[in-house]
């Protein structure tokens, strides 16, 4: 991201452009931005598909600045840990020092975001804890020893074994413990550092930088200790994670840096699937409200600033909301578990699309309920019956 000082001013008044951009392309597919977290040049962005936001809990954003000392932002990593269907995750984003010459300050970097991860405070279980752990960002790791014309002739014939070899990360990984818990897929692709901007040539103003991974995605896995001894496992057979893809994009040209994409298939059998809130509209409509039933699992636990919000499918971020009302101030009736609230839609113009209900607990700061789509047909006047009584038509 761009980090001068007027850009952070006009991003934190307007909606930044990098999530604008996504959501423009996402929102059309399902997706929804769940939450985001920036450090001046660093950004991290969580979007998921609707059906899954009441089994998804964001449970901390936290930046770890480690540049000046542990002070100034320009190096460091963003990090959002949740919950999902109750399996614990952390997303990290990271910007490490740069230069062949700082391998031990990186190491040093990682080591130190990791430890900054602390939950003080909240019921969350150490980030080594973390069934999942995602981590990938800009590392800097360089390829060491080789010269440049050997690295150049290595990538144009595509032989990238031998510069493996002396990858700083994978040459860090056969020596750290902690590290070698960290999977990666297979650098199938060039070196994604450095480039000439708006080319696919290698630098070549006269600092004529050697090309380098500098562009990495790691995972890992919580282990899980075996019954009876101190020994480890291999990570629980109901939460796994597999690599489908694992690439540099080549026609970006924009930085001197190429992007690197992982896709993955999480398989998990869900901790919990049943939402903590069930609504959905009734039939009984005016032409300026909705009537909206929901009900709740003994766990849950209202706020006063519980709101129900409706959407139009396809919306962008919760608070992409056409219409919303306060629980505890619209409630018209409860009995037995189920509660009734009028929501207004008099100001919605008719319309062909299709819409969703969203809980959204303010003790959870995530939506934990969500009807099934519908349609707005709001056709239901009052009518006089012949002894002069309105009646309602459904």
């Amino acid at each position: 991201m761009n980090c001068g000082i007027m850009s952070l001013l006009c991003d934190t008044a307007f909606e930044d452009p990098w999530s604008s951009f996504f959501m423009d392309v996402l929102s059309p597919l399902s997706f929804v931005k769940v939450s985001y977290v920036r450090m001046q040049g660093l950004l991290l962005l969580v979007f998921a598909k609707y059906q899954h936001l009441p089994f998804i809990q964001i449970l901390s954003t936290k930046s770890t600045p480690t540049g000046l000392f542990g002070y100034w932002g320009n190096k460091g990593g963003v990090n959002i840990c949740l919950k999902l269907y109750s399996y614990y995750v952390s997303i990290i984003n990271c910007h490490l020092p740069p230069h062949m010459a700082n391998n031990d300050q990186r190491l040093e970097h990682f080591d130190r975001i990791l430890e900054m991860q602390s939950f003080e405070g909240l019921d969350i279980p150490n980030i080594l804890d973390h069934d999942l752990i995602l981590w990938f960002g800009d590392m800097n790791f360089r390829i060491e020893d080789f010269g440049l014309h050997f690295v150049q002739e290595s990538i144009k014939h595509q032989c990238y074994r031998d510069l493996w070899q002396k990858d700083q990360l994978s040459t860090a990984k056969r020596c750290d413990s902690l590290l070698r818990e960290f999977q990666e897929g297979p650098l199938l692709f060039p070196p994604t550092y450095k480039f000439d901007k708006n080319s696919n040539n290698y630098d070549t103003s006269e600092k004529k930088r050697k090309p380098a991974w500098t562009d990495r995605i790691l995972w890992r896995l919580k282990r899980q200790p075996s019954t009876g001894s101190n020994t480890l496992r291999l990570p629980d057979p109901h939460f796994s994670l597999s690599l489908k893809s694992y690439v540099s994009h080549m026609m970006y040209t924009i930085s001197d840096h190429k992007p690197v994409t992982g896709t993955f298939d999480l398989e998990l059998k869900p901790l919990v699937s049943v939402p903590l809130i069930t609504l959905a509209p009734e039939g009984l409509w005016t032409v300026e409200d909705m009537l909206i039933s929901y009900s709740f699992t003994q766990d849950f636990i209202s706020s006063f600033w519980d709101w129900i919000g409706l959407y139009k499918v396809g919306f962008r971020h919760i608070n992409d909301y056409v219409s919303y009302v306060w629980v505890r101030d619209n409630e018209v009736s409860f009995s037995n578990g189920l509660n009734q609230v009028y929501i207004n839609i008099g100001d919605i113009p008719e319309t062909e699309d299709q819409f969703l209900l969203c809980y959204y607990s303010n003790n959870l700061r995530s939506v934990v309920g969500i009807s099934s789509p519908f349609k707005l047909q709001r056709h239901t006047f009052l009518e006089q019956d012949p002894l002069g009584e309105a009646q309602p038509q459904i």
